[in-house]
């Protein structure tokens, strides 16, 4: 079965995954994982693509983002995909292809579904038994979101911005929430966010996806289309952009 063509709305934020090709470590050791968060901070902001949260994992990243306009994500993910390529390349003398040829981009309404998504991604260490804590893996958002640690990579929301007038309420309403939610212990929960990020389906009210399909002519849930496209944008293989 094809592949849903993606779709990228201004100031609609995404779920994206990016994976190895094969499933295979785009990592070998803490300096390639910091050129990665680098790469990936500078490749964002120089094409306006807000990073609320990420995870850096031994063979896929997670993010929470929301783009500017309809070419902020596919232009940031393209350069992206392109500089890491050729410094992964470089450094351990291969050539060829370093992820999928296409990444997973899942659109979310702000509302219901970020703070929980945000959650979702940071705890990827612990669900994978790499720490029995989300404050304990370095190399994601949630020191910067819960903890009030400095991290160039992350942009708030104005949900996160609107958690307390002062960066210390902040990261201690979103501990709270983090807990609350308790989103590690609902399977019924992750497995619906797997399922949607896999299939291409959007995360939001009814009126949201509706909404969503009149926009970009093509379903969001099973059984749900849309009508013509505006200010949507496809894209192909993102390692491939000259730009």
């Amino acid at each position: 079965m094809a592949r849903l063509p993606r779709y990228f709305a201004p100031s609609v934020p995404l779920h994206i995954i990016l994976r190895g090709n094969d499933r295979k470590p785009i990592v070998a050791d803490e300096d390639d994982l910091r050129f990665l968060r680098d790469t990936l901070s500078d490749a964002a902001k120089r094409h306006d693509l807000a990073i609320h949260a990420y995870v850096l994992m031994t063979n896929h990243l997670h993010l929470m983002a929301t783009p500017l306009d309809a070419a902020s994500a596919p232009k940031a993910l393209q350069r992206f995909g392109r500089l890491y390529v050729q410094y992964f390349n470089r450094r351990y003398q291969r050539t060829g292809t370093l992820f999928e040829g296409r990444y997973r981009a899942t659109a979310v309404q702000a509302e219901t579904y970020l703070v929980r998504l945000m959650h979702y991604i940071e705890l990827n260490p612990v669900r994978a038994g790499m720490v029995a804590q989300a404050g304990d893996y370095e190399w994601s958002s949630y020191r910067g979101n819960a903890m009030c640690f400095d991290d160039a990579v992350i942009s708030a929301h104005d949900l996160y911005t609107q958690l307390g007038s002062q960066a210390s309420r902040r990261c201690a309403a979103y501990t709270e929430t983090f807990e609350s939610l308790g989103l590690e212990r609902n399977d019924a929960e992750l497995a619906r966010i797997r399922d949607c990020v896999n299939k291409g389906w959007a995360m939001g009210d009814a009126a949201f996806l509706t909404e969503l399909a009149d926009l970009s002519k093509r379903r969001t849930s099973i059984g749900r289309a849309g009508r013509p496209a505006k200010q949507f944008e496809r894209v192909e293989k993102f390692e491939s952009d000259p730009n």
